[in-house]
């Protein structure tokens, strides 16, 4: 049931090969089936792609795609390395780090490694598991306060 009688503006960020967004979609569209729109953002074509086939209702690529949406989203989901500059090989632009972590939608990111980057006291899990606690445990707490 949509929150509220809204559905959310979920948007999931990813690039490279969009493998983490389009598994946090399929998560999500088998615990809220349509309830909420997911909106992937690739940083790439095939990354957006990627998330498209995993049932995303909308898509776009780029820098500008992705400065331009993520303020008006609900909800943005996908690794801690959206949020680095010039993180997946230089694919996080620095506009779209600064435009993530500015926008006023609640982040749940998900700690995969990232070489130079270390985040104390965090223990390492598999992509299968975190993309459970964010869908079944973050977003779904989430949800019940909105």
């Amino acid at each position: 049931m949509p929150v509220g009688g809204k559905k959310l503006c979920i948007c999931f960020i990813d690039g490279q090969g969009g493998g983490i967004g389009a598994a946090l979609i399929r998560r999500l569209k088998e615990v809220y089936q349509e309830e909420h729109d997911a909106i992937a953002l690739g940083t790439n074509e095939v990354a957006t792609a990627q998330m498209m086939k995993a049932r995303a209702n909308r898509g776009a690529s780029g820098e500008n795609a992705i400065v331009q949406t993520v303020p008006t989203a609900d909800v943005i989901l996908g690794s801690l390395s959206i949020i680095v500059a010039n993180a997946m090989m230089g694919e996080v632009t620095p506009r779209i780090a600064e435009a993530i972590t500015s926008a006023p939608a609640l982040k749940i990111l998900l700690p995969l490694p990232r070489k130079g980057l270390e985040i104390v006291g965090l223990i390492p899990e598999p992509l299968p598991p975190q993309v459970e606690k964010a869908i079944t445990g973050r977003l779904k707490e989430f949800l019940k306060h909105v």
